[in-house]
């Protein structure tokens, strides 16, 4: 339920923004569909460089 809530409020925002920049809304509506989308995929590739940056391995201090 909550993850159904996110979307219909992302979709809410996306929507109002793109329909108050442009004025249009056909072009609220499809910057509302498309856009998260593409922040899924984008997401999804961040997530993949992410992972592949070495890390550093915390040092052990010992007293």
């Amino acid at each position: 339920m909550k993850t159904l809530t996110f979307a219909i409020t992302h979709f809410s925002v996306a929507f109002t923004i793109a329909w108050l920049l442009t004025g249009s809304l056909l072009i609220g509506g499809l910057i509302a569909l498309v856009e998260p989308a593409v922040n899924t995929v984008a997401y999804v590739i961040h997530e993949r460089i992410w992972e592949g940056i070495p890390r550093k391995e915390p040092s052990m201090v010992l007293p």
